[in-house]
């Protein structure tokens, strides 16, 4: 009887992103919901006008670059990226015009940023060697924060430098994981962790020196990701749980005015005028956007102090609907899966823990940020990625997702081409 001959079925071909559709759609969102703030006037704002226009430019200019001389094929965080820019970017143009083009150039540079990080990332050497100059770098910047910033809001966690001033918390965020990510590669090392868990307890420390206990929060959640990574024992992750509530307890039992600024945590309506205004009002006016918004710069929540930092997702409510907020919650929601789908295939632990930390930073600080306006958890003040105004948040916000799409071989061409002939 002839044997049968079995032919290998052909791979199938996974379908390539469709990046110009999805970008034509993000530019007609952006276009449409720019309108208002240009033409709100009797007179058209140039200023905003030349700003938005640059934005866009530099948009199309990014992915038709990426395409077709980086060669890119997937693109959806760039996606993401600039529709959670440009919403940012309009809505700190309708609240405060004069911002408008600050918050530009902090995008300009943040993308700089997001193209020079992802070609540092392309190799587990230069991550190593770059290890104690990023820690070292962060530990200082920390350092000259208690030292030259000034305190704004019970905070001390700004340095001007004349006109500009920066935050060196967000800008240490990005070598938390970068020194976590390198220190951590090789399981074996043990003392690689323990310098690590030395620099992580200096930086917590220090941002509680500076009360700038929002930020402490995400280093410490994003600490409690990295550990499991590298250990794998909900046990470990229990007694550092513990460890940090006895903490926490102990900061307020020697200092009980930090235990005043929670207050009136659960009770902002008993503190209606006092303590609970910024959230009582978020509360009010983001329910009256109702599905659709009252419109961009309809709102009355932008006269609010903090209005396009930490309120910024109550405008979003009110003035672009629940269904546009619900979208930016789940555009994170998506970046966090894609993050984990992409660690599962990385080519060294460096990308895995890299990607899986700076997905759960991301989300952290998005819950804290959405959840203390609304009173589900304590008002921290921190800041909505990519959406709030801030130059040196921002730059942090592309940093993150330049971590997350170095995990994925797609992004190096060469290299993969390189893997697969190998």
């Amino acid at each position: 009887m002839p044997e049968k001959k079995v032919t290998a079925k052909p791979k199938k071909k996974q379908q390539p992103f469709a990046w110009v559709s999805m970008l034509f759609f993000v530019s007609a969102f952006q276009i449409i919901s720019a309108l208002p703030v240009i033409f709100g006037s009797e007179e058209i704002n140039r200023e905003i006008l030349f700003t938005f226009g640059g934005f866009l430019a530099l948009e199309w200019g990014y992915f038709i670059c990426a395409r077709f001389l980086a060669e890119q094929r997937a693109t959806e965080l760039e996606i993401i990226a600039f529709m959670l820019s440009g919403i940012g970017l309009v809505t700190v143009a309708s609240v405060k015009p004069e911002y408008a083009f600050k918050q530009f150039i902090a995008i300009c540079i943040g993308l700089t940023g997001f193209i020079a990080l992802l070609g540092i990332m392309r190799n587990v050497e230069v991550i190593s060697l770059l290890r104690p100059v990023v820690a070292v770098g962060a530990v200082g910047l920390l350092g000259l924060n208690l030292v030259l910033a000034r305190t704004i809001n019970g905070a001390l966690n700004w340095i001007e430098i004349g006109s500009f001033s920066i935050q060196p918390s967000e800008l240490v965020k990005v070598a938390f994981i970068f020194v976590g990510a390198a220190s951590l590669e090789k399981l074996q090392s043990t003392r690689s962790l323990t310098k690590y868990i030395i620099f992580s307890l200096g930086c917590i420390g220090a941002l509680f020196l500076m009360r700038d206990f929002g930020t402490a929060l995400i280093f410490f959640a994003t600490f409690m990701v990295i550990a499991f990574l590298r250990s794998g024992d909900i046990k470990t992750i229990g007694l550092l749980s513990a460890v940090a509530v006895v903490g926490a307890a102990m900061i307020i039992y020697f200092r009980p005015h930090v235990a005043s600024r929670f207050e009136t945590y659960r009770h902002v309506w008993e503190y209606a005028n006092e303590g609970g205004f910024q959230q009582t009002r978020v509360l009010i006016y983001a329910s009256s956007g109702g599905l659709f918004g009252l419109g961009i710069g309809e709102g009355r929540l932008k006269n609010v102090f903090a209005s396009t930092t930490d309120l910024i997702f109550g405008i979003i409510c009110e003035e672009w609907g629940m269904i546009v907020a619900f979208c930016v919650v789940l555009c994170f929601a998506f970046v966090a899966v894609y993050a984990l789908r992409l660690a599962r295939n990385a080519r060294s632990t460096v990308y895995t823990i890299a990607a899986v930390a700076s997905a759960a930073m991301l989300l952290v600080q998005l819950a804290l940020n959405v959840f203390g306006v609304t009173d589900l958890l304590p008002l921290t003040g921190v800041t909505l990625p990519f959406i709030s105004r801030g130059g040196t948040s921002m730059i942090c916000s592309w940093a993150l997702f330049a971590f997350i799409k170095s995990a994925d071989i797609k992004t190096y061409p060469k290299l993969e081409k390189q893997m697969d002939d190998a």
